[in-house]
């Protein structure tokens, strides 16, 4: 990352990318890059759109609040997407978008809310979750957007995934180990090259109902997780888990 421009501004444009595509800015895209960054002709900006990887545009001013982008050359070529979903329990507005947020810049493929017998979030807006989604990736140089997934029942969050993938359980009532090791033990017993395929689960406040911690844990390719001695926010343990995850078997793990 040391050669990526951190002084390009970056743009999620759903348009397909190639030398000399001219892309008309909307009115938020026109405001953002012409009046709060006071952007001018021939300035450069990075854009993608999640499948042709990172392009670099140059501005086009066609007035004094509207203009486009004219995509010069690719800066970057499109890298697969990771293989982790992220369950969890939605929260209040604030801090869903904060969970939202989060799960994308720790590389989540798949977002997926949960109904749980404690749940207290608001109604889940699809487009919110996704208007928060393409902000982290903008930031965060991310070439791909997670596929984010309506709210449903946790029971029927944990039937769909696929058997062969490892579910990753943050349990408050776990005794408290190592949890390295029991990630390491866990992938090791799957075999193969490779890290598995993952998914993390997060409870929402006030934890999951015993009902509810025995549906989980009697999934097969499970592991259960202490996040140490401290009980944590659910937005807090999101945070935590995933770091965790992805240093151990992840796009985090060294050589």
């Amino acid at each position: 990352m040391a050669a990526y421009d951190f002084d390009a501004p970056r743009l999620y444009l759903d348009v397909p990318m190639r030398a000399g595509v001219q892309h008309s800015l909307d009115r938020a895209q026109a405001n953002y890059l012409l009046g709060v960054l006071r952007r001018a002709q021939g300035d450069r900006v990075l854009v993608f759109n999640g499948r042709d990887g990172e392009w670099v545009a140059e501005i086009r001013p066609t007035g004094r609040k509207a203009g486009d982008l004219v995509l010069r050359e690719q800066a970057r070529p499109q890298t697969a997407a990771g293989d982790l979903h992220y369950l969890f329990a939605p929260l209040k507005a604030a801090r869903l978008d904060y969970v939202a947020q989060k799960a994308v810049e720790m590389g989540a493929s798949l977002i997926q809310p949960v109904i749980t017998r404690r749940t207290q979030g608001d109604r889940i807006k699809q487009e919110r979750l996704a208007a928060n989604a393409i902000e982290a990736a903008e930031q965060c140089g991310i070439l791909t957007i997670p596929e984010i997934r309506d709210a449903v029942p946790l029971p029927a969050a944990l039937a769909a995934l696929a058997p062969g993938r490892l579910l990753v359980f943050c349990d408050e009532d776990a005794p408290i180990a190592d949890p390295v090791a029991a990630l390491r033990h866990a992938a090791a017993e799957q075999g193969g090259n490779g890290g598995p395929p993952l998914a993390v689960v997060i409870g929402p406040e006030g934890g999951f109902t015993p009902e509810e911690r025995a549906l989980v844990l009697d999934r097969p390719n499970t592991v259960r997780l202490s996040l140490g001695p401290r009980i944590l926010r659910a937005d807090t343990a999101a945070v935590a888990v995933m770091a965790l995850v992805q240093a151990v078997l992840g796009d985090g793990r060294g050589g």
